[in-house]
């Protein structure tokens, strides 16, 4: 993989992780296009690479959120702090077990079956038009809501269902506050990025060499730069409910990716 390659594929990641299109989507809509050939393949490295820079981009976002959390937490008391780690553990649930007894079945979706993603893309989009109707409210997120969302999440490892988009859409649509449900949404992959590093280090799936060591350095930068930039940008976006815009961009590229998964079976 060269330089060049990494930064694009960097900047894809850190877009698309917080703007509600669908990373996964996306890069499997690239590679249809362009041929598996002429995308370099992304090592198992790699892929933990641009995801830890997009963790860690929101880690620095919500940097503020993360110490209060930490520093409640140290209170060891059930107040506001332990609460909301409750309810991020509680989220984590339905992709943990999706995870670990199915990840062959959900490996299948990834073939390149660009209709598939198109039709999944078409769902984002109905998420997001009708969260982006949604009135604007006070409400938190409850435990029970927690888990619902959670399963957004988990369904959101569909090619094509975005994560952000399926949470916060879920989130907005049980009532809870816009902005709310932006932080929540962000903060709950959180654990899951590092959980997932974590179980690749300790399985040994990870394999660490002084090869193109250049490429990921520079497609690690450009996630977290990126990552930066569009996470703040679509908090600021949730809060103005700008989420039509993301539903009309879902619904044009899930219709060509349908047409041109007719046409190119």
């Amino acid at each position: 993989m060269d330089t060049l390659d990494a930064i694009l594929l960097g900047i894809i990641q850190g877009l698309t992780e917080f703007l509600p299109v669908s990373s996964s989507g996306h890069l499997e809509l690239g590679k249809a296009i362009l041929g598996d050939s002429s995308v370099p393949e992304e090592s198992l490295l790699f892929t933990v690479i641009l995801h830890f820079a997009t963790a860690l981009s929101t880690l620095v976002v919500f940097r503020k959120d993360v110490w209060e959390i930490i520093r409640g937490l140290l209170q060891f008391q059930w107040n506001e702090e332990s609460q909301f780690s409750v309810k991020i553990i509680i989220s984590m649930l339905p992709a943990v077990l999706v995870g670990l007894f199915f990840e062959e079945q959900l490996e299948a979706f990834f073939g390149g079956n660009i209709r598939f993603v198109g039709f999944m893309l078409l769902i984002t989009a109905i998420l997001l038009y009708f969260a982006d109707k949604a009135k604007d409210t006070e409400k938190k997120v409850s435990f029970k809501n927690s888990f619902i969302i959670g399963i957004s999440q988990a369904i959101a490892m569909l090619p094509g269902i975005s994560r952000s988009g399926a949470t916060i859409s879920t989130s907005v649509l049980l009532g809870v506050d816009k902005s709310k449900a932006a932080r929540f949404s962000f903060l709950m992959v959180v654990p899951l990025i590092f959980g997932k590093i974590a179980k690749d280090v300790l399985s040994g799936d990870l394999t660490f060499s002084g090869e193109n060591n250049v490429a990921m350095g520079a497609g690690f930068i450009a996630a977290f730069i990126s990552g930066l930039a569009a996470c703040t940008w679509m908090i600021k976006l949730v809060r103005k409910s700008k989420l039509s815009y993301f539903a009309i961009y879902c619904l044009i590229v899930g219709v060509i990716a349908i047409v041109y998964g007719f046409i190119n079976p």
